[in-house]
């Protein structure tokens, strides 16, 4: 009987220490606004500011959410922040009269951001548009930046396929109400969804939650002209694409690519042109979709992690 107890205490003291170790590993997870420009910019933030920072930059037509899980991956290493640009998720969404959300408007303000939140050394992780919004910053501040971690976008023509995206290019090319009603197309529940599961690795592990969100955002009064606005700009970045890859050609920056090689508008075989202007990147391809962090946030958080500390960043 005393051997029963005995073992049992030990268990229970054993759970019990699990239980508290986990506890301590619960990372916390901060959501702030800081005021940039006159308008409430909101980001998640988790980690200490005493390591390394790493800012998350989000895509079309997703926000900072998209990032929920990666963020409790990195937290235990680095300083993590994801903000949601001006104008989309809970960020002021001033109308397009008072505000021209343009690319490099829309990264200017992020950048603002960045200085705002007391940042002067930082990564850069891009996705989808967060490519032209945070290589402008990038081309800009060439000496604030420690790393860029490429997820899914690119800086070069042959990085990606029109024929998944063609009425946006259509409505960014020649806006008209024919144009117009097509790029609406991806303000659409079925549509949305499709970018995220239509071409994962493994569908059953997207949560709904993510695509559901995105739409409750695009649908708010208001968001459609802004995006509208934003997609109609996209042509500007055909021009700064060049001086995106100036940039990489002259700075040499630490460069991890980790884009979802099953992704049909940023296309896997794209990844290689980021060699041909930095030759010591590094090109970690994951089995997954566009969104790719809904898949295989622990093995990107993996690779990222692992790339960060042989590029000395810790």
């Amino acid at each position: 009987m005393k051997s029963l107890k005995s073992t049992i205490l030990i268990a229970f003291l054993t759970l019990v220490s699990g239980l508290v170790a986990n506890a301590q590993n619960v990372v916390a997870v901060n959501y702030k606004k800081v005021e940039v420009d006159g308008y409430n910019i909101f980001y998640r933030e988790a980690g200490s500011k005493s390591k390394p920072a790493i800012v998350l930059l989000h895509g079309f037509p997703s926000t900072s959410h998209m990032y929920r899980d990666l963020i409790t991956d990195l937290a235990d290493k680095y300083y993590v922040v994801a903000p949601d640009y001006i104008g989309m998720g809970q960020s002021d969404a001033p109308s397009v009269d008072r505000f021209n959300y343009s690319f490099e408007n829309i990264a200017s303000n992020t950048a603002k951001f960045i200085e705002k939140i007391g940042l002067t050394k930082y990564s850069l992780y891009l996705f989808d548009i967060g490519g032209p919004v945070g290589f402008r910053i990038a081309v800009n501040n060439p000496e604030k930046i420690q790393s860029i971690i490429v997820q899914n976008t690119t800086i070069y023509p042959e990085g990606a396929d029109a024929t998944v995206a063609k009425p946006v290019f259509d409505y960014t090319s020649n806006p008209n109400p024919e144009t117009e009603n097509g790029a609406r197309a991806f303000f659409q529940l079925e549509v949305i969804k499709s970018l995220y599961v239509g071409w994962a690795a493994n569908p059953e592990t997207v949560s709904p939650d993510s695509y559901l969100l995105d739409y409750y955002y695009v649908s708010k009064p208001g968001a459609d002209l802004i995006l509208l606005s934003n997609l109609r700009d996209y042509k500007s970045n055909f021009d700064f694409f060049l001086k995106a890859q100036a940039y990489l050609k002259k700075y040499q920056p630490n460069l991890l690519v980790i884009s979802g090689k099953r992704d049909k508008i940023f296309i896997e075989s794209g990844n290689k042109y980021f060699l041909r202007d930095v030759p010591t990147a590094q090109i970690s391809p994951i089995d997954a979709g566009h969104f790719l962090l809904e898949e295989k946030h622990e093995e990107a958080a993996k690779i990222i992690k692992t790339f960060l500390i042989k590029r000395s960043i810790k």
